[in-house]
Formats: structure tokens, sequence, C-alpha cells
């Protein structure tokens, strides 16, 4: 169980927040030569918006504090550069801390919000980064990877996903997040679009943003499985778009896209010249039949303009060791590489040698990944049963990964004493954290505001007792709607 005993009473519980808050007011404190000074940033600013498809545009803050150093006084500039004020901070990243930040102070959160495995690293992976260490295999790797699991990972892509490449094709780095970040970097010039289907991943615009580009969003439909539309993409390509960004399954919605849908998407990709596709597929292995997966480069014609991005983190239990790759053409491959080098150069030299590991445990990760997505599907089906006996909750069933992103819109508008209006995904979020102590994370951080999503990356209890907690604070809404 993810909760602890000893809730501290309203009023501590009221104190807590308090602090919490006070936290994360927009100021920071520093101190020179023991004199330390409150520095405030303006309250709100204008932002211009293009369109709705264009990135807004921020103007640059400038703030100026005289700081005590010594005996004189100097004055420095805060300025942040405009990219960064473009960015969004990760609505995951932030509810987690919370959550943590919550827990301890003695409040009995049970924190679902992170997309994170449960599990331990398999042992044979976790000896092998032991016997790393006491080997001394401790120094620098090369920049893209060592041969040996590049070399493993070219056999797994054409073992598994029926897609060939050489070790030069491939960048080993710290995570799937930084191969992303590198490949976008690599291809998209500032005005390029950037085709997004959401609900997305919270990162894919912030990151397409960072590169001076445009992130153009496609939305989908629960009634639809939350699968883009090709005919909608279609119509969302322009002379500017260079990269569509593709993630199956998916997180936020566990989505699959069957091979049909990848087929007639690919055709569509064929027609432009221009348009590359990003292929996330860090959650390949964490499917329930019958759905199956497709890598998008193994479509006709689309391995020349396919980046395909892979990692450990999910399916083998190796958030921690941060490790991750990109595979593609040598061309786009070596930019990504160049970057890399300028960047954090290899990854750590001990999870290279956990990884070879990995990819020794047989097709798919071997039983020891399928007892592990054994317990996802378990989990899953509990409380799609539960949630799906809610009054005016919509569910679409997930096919893979192991988040549900369920529409709760049912409640919206509903006026809580004490507490306000309960109008988006953020304010019912913050209702369930306040009434049933549960951290989730708002769809509107993933482009779709009328859902919220729920990681099951808990152990079966911790679930029920989450579900239970949610159930119990929903009851006390009326839906806003009729249903």
């Amino acid at each position: 169980m993810a909760t602890t005993a000893g809730a501290p009473s309203g009023t501590g519980l009221s104190q807590s927040r308090g602090l919490l808050n006070q936290r994360c007011l927009g100021f920071s404190r520093s101190s020179w030569g023991g004199a330390s000074k409150l520095v405030s940033f303006p309250s709100s600013f204008s932002r211009r918006s293009v369109d709705n498809t264009k990135e807004l545009q921020l103007p640059r803050i400038t703030a100026v504090v005289k700081a005590q150093a010594g005996p004189g006084q100097m004055d420095i500039d805060l300025t942040l550069s405009p990219r960064v004020n473009s960015v969004k901070p990760s609505k995951t990243v932030a509810i987690t801390d919370q959550a943590a930040a919550l827990a301890r102070a003695g409040v009995p959160v049970i924190a679902l919000a992170a997309g994170e495995p449960d599990f331990d690293t398999p042992a044979v992976i976790a000896e092998a980064g032991i016997n790393a260490i006491r080997e001394g295999y401790t120094r620098y790797t090369p920049n893209t990877g060592t041969l040996e699991l590049r070399t493993a990972i070219c056999q797994k892509l054409k073992e598994e996903n029926g897609i060939s490449y050489t070790p030069d094709q491939i960048v080993v780095s710290n995570g799937a997040k930084q191969s992303i970040f590198q490949a976008v970097l690599a291809v998209c010039s500032p005005g390029d679009e950037v085709i997004i289907p959401a609900p997305y991943w919270v990162s894919y615009p912030e990151i397409a943003r960072l590169a001076d580009a445009t992130p153009v969003i496609v939305p989908t439909s629960i009634s639809e499985n939350f699968l883009m539309d090709p005919k909608l993409l279609e119509r969302s390509i322009t002379e500017k778009s260079r990269l569509l960004l593709l993630c199956s399954p998916s997180n936020p919605t566990g989505s699959v896209y069957p091979k049909k849908v990848l087929e007639e998407i690919a055709k569509i990709v064929a027609k432009h010249p221009r348009l590359l596709v990003m292929s996330d597929e860090i959650y390949e292995h964490i499917m329930y039949a019958p759905a199956t997966h497709t890598s998008f480069a193994s479509l006709p014609g689309m391995w020349e303009r396919t980046f395909t991005v892979n990692g450990f983190s999910k399916a083998f239990a190796m958030t921690g060791w941060r490790l991750g790759y990109v595979a593609g053409p040598k061309h786009f491959i070596s930019a990504c590489a160049k970057i890399q080098s300028q960047f954090t150069s290899g990854a750590s030299s001990i999870s290279q040698k956990a990884g070879v590991a990995a990819l020794s445990m047989g097709y798919a990760g071997g039983e020891t990944v399928k007892n592990m997505v054994k317990a996802f599907r378990e989990r899953r089906d509990y409380l799609v049963k539960g949630f799906g006996e809610l009054e005016g909750v919509k569910i679409s069933e997930p096919q893979g990964a192991f988040y549900l992103f369920i529409d709760f819109s049912c409640y919206y508008g509903v006026e809580i004493e004490g507490f306000g209006a309960i109008d988006s995904s953020e304010s019912l979020c913050r209702y369930l954290l306040d009434k049933a102590q549960v951290a989730l994370v708002p769809g509107g951080a993933f482009g779709d505001d009328s859902c919220i999503r729920i990681s099951y990356a808990a152990s079966l209890p911790t679930l029920k007792e989450a579900f239970e907690r949610i159930k119990k604070a929903l009851v006390t809404l009326r839906p806003a709607v009729p249903v």
C-alpha cells in the first residue's frame, strides 16, 4: 500500500499545503554577502498569439536587482531566454514532486501520476550493472554508445521489429527523451511545423518549441479510441510540415495503432518529401492481446524517413538507469550524434552494460517482462471495470502501456462549498488531491481537458485503495450534465 498511517488533522493538512503553496510562489531568494533579498517578477505580461496553430510570442522579461557584494553593490540582469519563457514545465513531474512533498509532510497521498513501473529492475540486469562497477567499467564510452550495445540493439530491431540497421545508424542516449529532443533539433528549423496527435505526451510540444518549431495539434476522440484520423492528418500538412510524432502504444491513452491505420498514414506521408516521422515505441512490449505492435519504419518506403525511438525504462523497469536510443538513416543519425557530442556525450557506461543484459533476456524481454505485463493487465482490467460502473464516465480501454485516460467531464460545472468550481481537468485533479488524497494528472496537460490520466504502474492493493477514495469523492458530486 502506498498510504501511510497517521493522517494529519484537517488543520495540519491545510498547514502542509500552505507550506507547499509558499514554495510554489513566483519568487526566489538569493543571498550575497550574507544579505538575503526578495527578487520579484512582474505578475503578468502580454502575450500575442499569431493564430491557433502558431507558437505564442513571448516578450523578454527583464529584472534587475541590486545585491550586496562586499563593500559595494552590483546590478544583476536576471533576464531569461525567450525560448525558456515559451516552455511549460512538465505537469507530470510537478504533480509527482508535489505528491512526494505532501507524503513527506505526513499526508497519506497515493501518487498515480508518474509513468514509472513499480517493479524492481530484473536481477540479471542489476547484476550486470554491479559487475560493471566491480570490473572497473566506469570510464567514458564512445559518444554514440558502446559497439556491444549498439550491435545488440540492431539485432533486437531486426528480430522483433523487422527493421535493419547497422551500429553507425544507432545513437544511445541518456533516456529516450534525450533521443527525441536531439532528433527534433537535428531536422527542425525555425518556423517548421511538428504535427502532434492529441492527446500527446506532455513533452512533445515543448520539445518542438525548444527547437524553435511550431507544434500543430491534431485532435482525436475517445469514441475513436484516440486514434488519429488519416484524413485529418492530411488536412493538417502544409509546406512547413517537417515532422510527425507518433506514439504507439500511447502515453497517455494506451491506444495502439493497428497496422492498417499506420499503412494509411504512411501513404499520406509518402506524398510529402519534406515530412519525416518520429516513431516513439517506448511502450512496445507492454501490450495486451489481441493488440500487436507495428514499427512505422517497417512499412514500405518509411525506413528512409523515420526515426525509431525506444529505451529501457518502461518494459525493463529501468527508469533510473537513464538509457534510450534512436535508430534511423545515417545522415540523420550522424546529426543526432553531433548534437550529443556537444551536449552530454555518451550515456553511462554502467547503464549500457545493464542494457546489454536486458536485451539478452529473450524475445521481448522473455518471461520476466511477460509477467510484468500480466500484472499490468490485471490492474487495467480492475480499473476499467470499476470506473466503467460510474455514471457518466467515459473510457477507451487501453491496449498497451499502463495508463487510463478517462473522460470525467460530466462532473464539470459543479460548485463545491469551501473549494470552488470544478470546471476543468486541473480543478478536478485538485479536488481529488484535496478530498481523496490521490494525485492524478489533468488531461489538459496532454491536450484534452475533458480527461484525467491515471497511471496504474502501482500495486493492485494500492490501486484498489485509490479507486475507493476517488469513487467516494465523486459520489458527493452529481453529474453536472445529463448522461
